[in-house]
């Protein structure tokens, strides 16, 4: 039997909330489907190190949010570039920005959201 699961707008409102009761800021750079839309997530520390995560089922039961490697020659770019073709491919996948500082609470925002 399948699990329950929040609707991405839902998910995107909470994470938004965590973003800034950790300090950080948060900014919808692409909504997309309210109810079953992939959410990707660009994490910067401070305006620097840009780095994506995407949330991905498990085999022994929930989600997990795992980092979506990228070439770090010109990131920047490459990132833009990967986020135009996940958006070309599916047009109800959103993209939110999170600005944190520091890794650590990157890492809390995500676990209070599991």
């Amino acid at each position: 039997m399948m699990e329950p699961r929040l609707a991405s707008h839902m998910l995107v409102s909470g994470l938004i909330r965590q973003a800034e009761a950790h300090g950080g800021f948060a900014a919808v750079l692409r909504k997309g489907d309210r109810t079953a839309g992939t959410i990707l997530l660009l994490r910067r520390e401070k305006g620097q190190n840009p780095a994506l995560f995407e949330r991905f089922p498990s085999l022994d039961g929930p989600t997990s949010w795992m980092r979506v490697t990228i070439e770090d020659i010109d990131i920047e770019q490459k990132t833009s570039e990967y986020l135009d073709r996940r958006v070309a491919r599916d047009p109800d996948i959103w993209i939110l920005e999170l600005d944190v500082p520091s890794a650590e609470r990157f890492t809390a925002i995500l676990a209070a959201m599991n």
